[in-house]
C-alpha cells in the first residue's frame, strides 16, 4: 500500500534514483543554474538544501556528511566555500524553479530552470 508515500520514484530502483540526484546536484553546483524537467527539478530541491545546510554549519562533521551525499570532492568544495557562504543570513529556500513555456519535443515534458537564488 502506499499510505503516506510521498516522494518521487521515477520509475527507477533506489540506487538509480541517488545516481540521479548527485548527477543534477553536481551539475546544479557546478554550473549554478540547470535545465530540466519540473518533476526532476521539484524532487532535487530537497536534496540541494540538505546540502547548502551542510555547507552552512562548515565543520568537519558536515563535510564528511555532504562527501556521503554528494562523494565529488570538487564539487564539496565549491559548495562550502563559494555558495553556502552567500546564504549565511538566508533560513531556508536556497533554490529557485523557473517554469519554462514550452514542453521537451521527444515526449512533452514540462521542462524548467533550476537555479540558485541570488
Amino acid at each position: 500500500m502506499r499510505h503516506r508515500v510521498k516522494k518521487k520514484h521515477f520509475d527507477r530502483t533506489k540506487e538509480q534514483r541517488l545516481a540521479l540526484y548527485r548527477s543534477l546536484a553536481r551539475a546544479l553546483i557546478m554550473e549554478e543554474r540547470i535545465e530540466t524537467s519540473l518533476q526532476k527539478a521539484k524532487a532535487l530541491r530537497a536534496f540541494i538544501e540538505r546540502l547548502v545546510e551542510l555547507g552552512k554549519k562548515g565543520d568537519l562533521a558536515s563535510r564528511r556528511r555532504a562527501l556521503a551525499l554528494l562523494p565529488d570532492r570538487k564539487v564539496i568544495k565549491k559548495l562550502f566555500e563559494e555558495i553556502a557562504p552567500r546564504f549565511e543570513s538566508r533560513k531556508g529556500g536556497y533554490v529557485r524553479i523557473i517554469k519554462l513555456p514550452d514542453r521537451r519535443i521527444g515526449d512533452g515534458c514540462e521542462l524548467a530552470i533550476l537555479e540558485f537564488v541570488e
